[in-house]
């Protein structure tokens, strides 16, 4: 085991290179960093330390990839900033209704149905849908600290060049992001959602999967979009998303409510 190992792999100041992998001269790799088998790294590419590049993963030129990141089943554009902690081809979050191959359930699944019965009608099990596409970013795509973009399972999950992602971002499996948008703190987006160009979204913004938002659209922070956005340009605020306008009448009708019956309370 050790012997095959150690043809499989060389080690280049601290870097473990799979011997499949192709890592141009002028690349920097830290030391701790990973390359796995059939990788390519660009020229310029910067690796910091403990990065993974998994098996397959492009990196293009000119990319900085910081510390303790992964990268898993993707095609990274050239000239990207992948801050610390970033998480990029990881499973997406996919689950039907079922019984998995051989699942018994353990003692105190059998002693909970007992007690307070079956959650899902059927006593049906989530079972894993398979994730087995990629995801693919453009060129000069910045990723902040700790956020995470899913590979997708029916269709590549993509993100536009030029796009700004702040730090703690979840972008779901098959999500479509277009050019040039800019996604704050702790935005979410769900499943199978699709951004157009230029969008942004404010801090703790989410969009529910499967759902569109045209080009050119802003949506204020902890808003929530639980529908298609077609009319481009469109600013958005609220739970559930609609017209800032409107929203801003809603807001400030509930505050006149509110003030009358606190003044016929007294």
């Amino acid at each position: 085991m050790r012997r095959s190992w150690s043809r499989a792999w060389r080690w280049v100041d601290g870097a473990t290179i799979h011997a499949t992998a192709r890592v141009h001269p002028s690349a920097r790799l830290a030391p701790g960093v990973v390359v796995e088998a059939r990788a390519r790294v660009g020229a310029g590419v910067v690796l910091g330390p403990g990065a993974v590049v998994g098996s397959s993963v492009s990196v293009g030129a000119g990319t900085s990839v910081g510390p303790h990141t992964s990268l898993q089943h993707c095609s990274i554009g050239g000239g990207c900033t992948l801050h610390a902690g970033v998480r990029i081809g990881a499973d997406g979050f996919g689950f039907v209704p079922g019984t998995p191959a051989g699942a018994e359930q353990s003692r105190e699944s059998q002693r909970l149905e007992r007690s307070v019965g079956s959650v899902l009608e059927g006593d049906v099990l989530p079972v894993k849908k398979p994730q087995r596409r990629r995801v693919v970013v453009g060129r000069d795509v910045e990723v902040g600290a700790g956020s995470c973009i899913d590979r997708g399972s029916w269709r590549d999950t993509s993100i536009g060049a030029h796009t700004k992602m702040d730090n703690l971002v979840q972008v779901g499996h098959n999500v479509v992001i277009g050019v040039g948008c800019l996604l704050c703190a702790d935005v979410a987006l769900g499943g199978s959602a699709t951004l157009g160009d230029y969008c942004v979204l404010g801090g703790k913004a989410a969009v529910a999967d499967h759902v569109s938002v045209a080009a050119g659209t802003r949506v204020a922070a902890c808003s929530g979009v639980t529908s298609h956005v077609d009319s481009p340009g469109t600013t958005i605020a609220g739970l559930p998303a609609r017209p800032i306008a409107l929203w801003r009448r809603e807001v400030a009708w509930a505050r006149r409510a509110a003030a009358r019956e606190a003044g016929g309370a007294r």
